[in-house]
C-alpha cells in the first residue's frame, strides 16, 4: 500500500530495450525528479556499458516525519 513507501496506486510503469547476458555487469541509475509534501517521482535506468536496458519510472507516497 502507498502508506509503507511502496509505489502509489499503479502509478509505476517498466520499459525493456535490451537485455543483459550471463556475466555482464549490470549498473542501476535512479534520477529523482522531484519530492513533494506527499508524492516523490523518479526513474531508474538499468544499463549494460552505455546501453539502457530497462527504464522505470513511479510515484511514491512519502510517510513518516516529513520537513
Amino acid at each position: 500500500s502507498a502508506t509503507d513507501g511502496q509505489p502509489a496506486g499503479g502509478a509505476s510503469a517498466l520499459r525493456t530495450a535490451g537485455s543483459a547476458k550471463i556475466g555482464d555487469w549490470v549498473e542501476a541509475h535512479v534520477d529523482v525528479h522531484k519530492v513533494g509534501g506527499r508524492l516523490a517521482f523518479a526513474n531508474c535506468y538499468l544499463k549494460v556499458g552505455e546501453e539502457r536496458i530497462v527504464q522505470a519510472s513511479a510515484v511514491f507516497a512519502r510517510t513518516g516525519n516529513r520537513p
